[in-house]
């Protein structure tokens, strides 16, 4: 099952992952993770791209926006090498283009957008009416009181301490799943300070992004991604970034599939303060098989 994390060690150990290590111009490496996916993660690889087009880009200038592809499964047990393409330097906006590459070849392309600050008109969505997280059990409480019902080959990843603590409103249960609409609803924040460093809480927002999204769509049909027959992956992520936050403080991802069809989910998410701002909107593509 391996070995876990100490608690005070767990979100350093994912800020050090996120970090990336320089090893030419434009040029990066990063570790990876083994979450008990047997690929990895893709909210890594979206961190870590974000990372690494943010070290080549000036503190003016905050991302807006940014759009990936997963070209194919990443090995955990391998780094990775992140090539940035400085494509633009305008005088509002600045490109950037990151291919992640393992075994010579691409695993993940993204392309992101950076922008000035200014001032422009304002609106947005309301924020849904949930519980509060107080009212609300951590994922990680629900593994561990479940932990004799995990298959044995992910019980120690899926009960260690994490360092992104999610709060699901009206969880479904893996081992019995009903139907229901395809909506969810999830408090997430990092379980310890991040800094003032606001760049750090938008890579931290890029991994903690694809947590739950691709599987949105399976709540009409009654099934999880736990079971062996079912094939869940990301296929594509994009995620538009609206206003500051922070990750070290409660955020709402409020998630809805209004398709599915021909094997793939279409997935968007909205992220809100505690106190109702919308500051991200995130929309993915999924394969989703069914071999039962």
């Amino acid at each position: 099952m391996g070995t876990c994390t100490p608690r005070e060690n767990v979100l350093q150990e994912l800020l050090d992952l996120l970090k990336l290590e320089k090893i030419e111009e434009n040029i990066f490496r990063g570790r990876s993770q083994d979450l008990g996916f047997g690929n990895i993660f893709g909210g890594q690889v979206l961190g870590q791209s974000l990372s690494a087009a943010s070290q080549t880009v000036t503190d003016e200038r905050v991302v807006h926006s940014l759009h990936g592809y997963f070209l194919w499964p990443g090995d955990p047990a391998l780094p990775i090498v992140y090539e940035v393409d400085c494509i633009r330097d305008g005088k509002s906006f600045t490109t950037r283009r990151v291919v992640a590459i393992q075994k010579g070849r691409p695993i993940f392309s993204m392309s992101a957008s950076f922008h000035r600050r200014e001032k422009g008109f304002e609106h947005r969505d309301e924020m849904p009416e949930v519980p509060p997280p107080e009212e609300l059990m951590s994922e990680l409480e629900y593994s561990r009181l479940n932990k004799d019902r995990i298959p044995e080959s992910i019980r120690g990843k899926l009960t260690c301490d994490r360092p992104i603590e999610i709060r699901t409103v009206n969880p479904v249960n893996p081992f019995k799943p009903d139907k229901r609409p395809p909506m969810r609803c999830s408090w997430f924040r990092s379980i310890d300070p991040l800094g003032d460093d606001l760049s750090v809480h938008r890579y931290m927002l890029a991994y903690a992004s694809d947590f739950g999204l691709a599987t949105t769509c399976l709540g009409p049909h009654g099934h999880t991604f736990f079971e062996p027959t079912m094939q869940v992956a990301s296929l594509d992520h994009s995620i538009w970034f609206h206003r500051d936050f922070r990750l070290d403080d409660w955020l709402l991802y409020a998630m809805e599939s209004p398709s599915a069809s021909n094997g793939l989910g279409m997935n968007r998410g909205r992220v809100f303060t505690r106190d109702g701002l919308l500051v991200a909107t995130v929309a993915q593509e999924s394969l989703i098989r069914y071999r039962g």
